[in-house]
C-alpha cells in the first residue's frame, strides 16, 4: 500500500479560462492526500496575470499553504508539453514534517534570510533547493551563491519565462529575485543536467580578450581559430552560424571530481572579420578557457539519454516525484513537435512517476546559470 510520504499527484489542463483549468486540475488530483503539505504549480505566460488567482484557489481548495511555482513559455507534465495556449500543471504531495522550508525572495546578494529559515537550516541541514529566478535581476548568479553560503544547499531550477508578468509563487506571490523551496537532509534527492550541444573543436586558452570580445586564442587571432573549429563549409558563410554554433566555457572538476567535462554555453553575439574578433555573451579574461560547440537535435537527444541513465542509475529506485526544467530553445525546437523531450524523460522514469516543470528563460544547476539545458530533479 502506498504510504502518505509516497503520495504525489498531478493534474494538468489547457485551452480554457483559469477557473476552468483549476477545476479540471483539482478533479484529476482527486482527494487531497492525508498530510499533503507541498505543491508545485506552473502556468504558460498566456496566464501570467492569473497566476495569483490560480495559486490562491489551489491553496483554498486543497488546504495546502506551501505552493511553489512560476511562469514559463511552456509547461510540461507526464510526457506532454504545452506551448502557446493557456495551460496549467500542478503537483501536490506529502513530505515528512519539517523536511522542507519555503525560501522567500532574495533580491540582492548578501540579503539576510529570515530567522525562521535560518533556524530551520540549523536543524535540517538542507542539501538541495529548487528555485525560480526573476530574469530582470542582474545578480542572479551572485544571489544563488549567497543563498548557498548561508544554507550549504546547492540550488537547481529555472528562470521565469514570460512575455508579460514575471511572477513567482513561494508560499505567496512574489517577484524580483530568487525564491523557492529548500529540502532538508531527510529528503533524498538526485539531480542531473543535460546539454543540447556537442564540441566542434578543442578547448582553447584565451590569450587576449576585452570584456566579452575574444581577440586571441592560443596566441592566434580568435576568428582564425573559430573558423578552423567550425569547418570549411560554415566558414564560407559566417551568417549561418547564428543559433547553431555557440561558445562554451568549460567547468573544472570540483573537489569531488564532479562536473568534469561540463560547460556553460553562451551565444556567439558578433563576428568582426576585418579584425579577426569573436564576441560572446559572457565577459572573458586572459587565462580563461573556451571552446566552440554545435547545437542540434541529435546532440541534444544523445546527451538527454546519457543524463537520464545517470540520474535513474544513481537513484536506484523509483522516484516519488520529479521536477524538470528545460530551455525554451529545446522542446519542439530540438526534439520535434510531439512532446518528444518529455516523452523521453517520462519513459526513463516510468509512467507512474508524477512529473511537472516548465520551459525556462535559463536553467540553474549547482548554482550555475545555464542555457540550452535540461535540469531534472528526483524526489526519492
Amino acid at each position: 500500500m502506498e504510504t502518505a510520504t509516497q503520495t504525489f499527484r498531478v493534474g494538468h489542463a489547457a485551452d480554457a479560462d483559469w477557473e476552468t483549468l483549476v477545476a479540471s486540475v483539482l478533479r484529476q488530483i482527486g482527494d487531497v492526500p492525508a498530510g499533503a503539505n507541498i505543491g508545485f504549480v506552473y502556468v504558460t505566460d498566456t496566464l501570467d496575470g492569473d497566476l495569483p488567482l490560480i495559486a490562491e484557489k489551489l491553496r483554498e481548495v486543497t488546504g495546502v499553504e506551501n505552493w511553489v511555482g512560476t511562469i514559463g513559455f511552456g509547461v510540461m507534465v507526464a510526457g506532454r508539453e504545452y506551448f502557446e495556449i493557456p495551460a496549467l500543471v500542478a503537483m501536490l504531495g506529502v513530505l515528512p514534517e519539517d523536511a522542507f522550508k519555503i525560501l522567500p525572495t532574495v533580491e540582492k546578494p548578501g540579503d539576510l534570510l529570515p530567522d525562521n529559515v535560518m533556524n530551520w537550516v540549523g536543524r535540517a541541514n538542507p542539501m538541495l533547493g529548487v528555485v525560480h529566478a526573476d530574469p530582470r535581476n542582474a545578480y542572479i548568479g551572485d544571489i544563488l551563491n549567497s543563498i548557498t553560503d548561508d544554507t550549504d544547499a546547492l540550488l537547481v531550477g529555472g528562470i521565469t519565462a514570460s512575455r508579460g508578468k514575471q511572477a513567482q509563487i513561494a508560499g505567496g506571490l512574489t517577484e524580483g529575485g530568487v525564491s523557492g523551496v529548500l529540502f532538508g537532509d531527510d529528503v533524498t534527492v538526485v539531480t542531473g543536467l543535460s546539454q543540447a550541444c556537442s564540441p566542434v573543436g578543442d578547448i582553447h586558452s584565451v590569450t587576449k580578450a576585452r570584456e566579452n570580445i575574444l581577440i586571441e586564442l592560443d596566441g592566434r587571432p580568435a576568428l582564425d581559430v573559430f573558423r578552423e573549429d567550425i569547418g570549411e563549409v560554415l566558414s564560407r558563410n559566417l551568417d549561418r552560424v547564428g543559433g547553431y554554433i555557440h561558445a562554451a566555457l568549460p567547468i573544472s572538476a570540483d573537489e569531488n571530481g564532479d562536473d568534469a567535462g561540463d560547460y556553460l554555453v553562451r551565444n556567439v553575439v558578433g563576428i568582426d572579420p576585418d579584425n579577426g574578433l569573436v564576441a560572446i555573451g559572457e565577459r572573458i579574461a586572459e587565462g580563461d578557457r573556451v571552446m566552440f560547440v554545435r547545437r542540434d537535435g541529435p546532440s541534444a537527444a544523445e546527451d538527454l539519454g546519457r543524463m537520464l541513465a545517470d540520474v535513474t542509475g544513481r537513484a536506484g529506485r523509483t522516484a516519488k516525484a520529479a521536477l524538470y526544467y528545460s530551455c525554451v530553445a529545446r522542446g519542439p525546437n530540438l526534439f520535434g513537435p510531439d512532446s518528444e523531450e518529455l516523452k523521453s524523460v517520462q519513459a526513463a522514469l516510468g509512467t507512474d512517476v508524477p512529473l511537472v516543470g516548465f520551459f525556462a528563460n535559463g536553467e540553474i544547476s549547482k548554482n550555475r546559470l545555464y542555457g540550452y539545458t535540461g535540469v531534472l530533479t528526483l524526489i526519492l
